[in-house]
């Protein structure tokens, strides 16, 4: 039997007996998760949210650790830029102790059955129909069209500036 649970926005596939890495959480003791699918034994697949609300991984809290340091160092030439830092991740350890598979609901089916005599020898009360209803009168003609919105205006169009005379050039004594 096995589950696939969330934590930390990581999905991971556990058993019974895994002992697991998951995001810090904070807690002691105990933590259970609600399944997002669980397989049983008999590799039957139960996934919808109805089966699963009743099912539940359990898990004992083992310890917490640091996961490796990562090194940012952000670096921009000929500016002088430099930018150091780091991260390093904390994680929780956790031991899977049971996985339990969803609960079966009641049989609906022989609840039904105990009803139906009963209501077979009982005799149905006439019933009286709802009168028909009548469509509602049409108001189209009641209603005024919407009146129209003015046309958007274009918007101007620029025209090119005037080009002034070319200036006489000064004459000089070598024109041929």
């Amino acid at each position: 039997m096995y589950a696939i649970i969330r934590s930390g926005g990581k999905q991971t596939k556990v058993r019974e007996g895994d002992v697991i890495d998951v995001e810090r959480v904070r807690a002691d003791g105990e933590i259970s998760f609600t399944p997002l699918l669980v397989v049983d034994a008999k590799g039957k697949v139960y996934s919808s949210r109805d089966e699963l609300k009743s099912a539940k991984v359990t898990a004992k809290v083992v310890g917490e650790s640091a996961g490796d340091k990562v090194e940012i160092f952000k670096y921009k030439a000929k500016t002088g830029y430099r930018r150091r830092g780091g991260h390093r991740q904390k994680y929780t350890t956790l031991e899977v102790v049971k996985i339990e598979a969803p609960k079966k609901p009641a049989p609906k089916a022989t609840a039904a059955s105990d009803e139906k005599p009963a209501a077979e020898a009982a005799p149905k009360p006439a019933t009286k129909k709802p009168a028909p209803k009548e469509p509602a009168a049409k108001q189209s003609a009641a209603k005024e069209p919407a009146a129209k919105k003015p046309a958007a205006k274009k918007p101007a169009v620029k025209k090119p500036a005037a080009k002034k005379p070319a200036a006489a050039k000064p004459k000089t004594g070598k024109e041929s």
